[in-house]
């Protein structure tokens, strides 16, 4: 008789239902060490961890497109995504690349925006993710954790902001130098 060898097939539809342990060990240590998370104690972080959902995707498969509703925060448990804007020309400018433990779409937290960018993964990835209703629900069941969770967004969006505002005065700065030069 021979024996057959069966490898089981992870199905993209079940992977997403169910969490995998290692998956959540990965996880706690990746929103630990998350400005909007690392100051949770222990009662309301697995609460939140409860809220978390895990998506797989493909190679060049969108996660978002520009103008979609905002509704949730990814954190890249494995894989690598690109941030991108798309011009009314149809060219593409990529914004930045992010990898594993870097996150994207938290200022859908905040307000009720469409998305400003596209995500698209560039290689085979899983993403944890925090929808924006079911974070409200946890602010309202944990109104201080919240405005903590609030503070560490903040936090983020005002150190990109920073940054973006440098990245302007150094291209504005050296265009009037380039200017005088001329």
């Amino acid at each position: 008789m021979n024996k057959i060898n069966y490898e089981p097939k992870t199905s993209s539809f079940w992977s997403n239902l169910f969490k995998n342990p290692t998956v959540m060990d990965e996880l706690e240590d990746i929103l630990l060490s998350m400005p909007p998370f690392k100051e949770l104690k222990e009662k309301p972080f697995y609460a939140l961890l409860e809220l978390v959902h895990n998506r797989a995707y493909e190679e060049n498969e969108y996660v978002f497109y520009q103008g979609d509703p905002g509704i949730g925060l990814y954190i890249i448990l494995d894989g690598e995504v690109s941030i991108s804007q798309q011009f009314s020309t149809g060219k593409r400018f990529e914004i930045t690349r992010l990898k594993k433990g870097d996150f994207f779409g938290e200022v859908a937290l905040l307000d009720d925006e469409t998305r400003s960018a596209s995500a698209i993964t560039t290689k085979q990835s899983k993403l944890a993710v925090v929808f924006k209703p079911d974070l409200d629900e946890f602010m309202n069941k944990y109104p201080k954790d919240g405005v903590k969770i609030l503070r560490g967004i903040s936090q983020i969006i005002a150190k990109r902001l920073r940054t973006m505002n440098q990245d302007y005065y150094n291209l504005y700065s050296s265009n009037i130098i380039l200017t005088r030069e001329e």
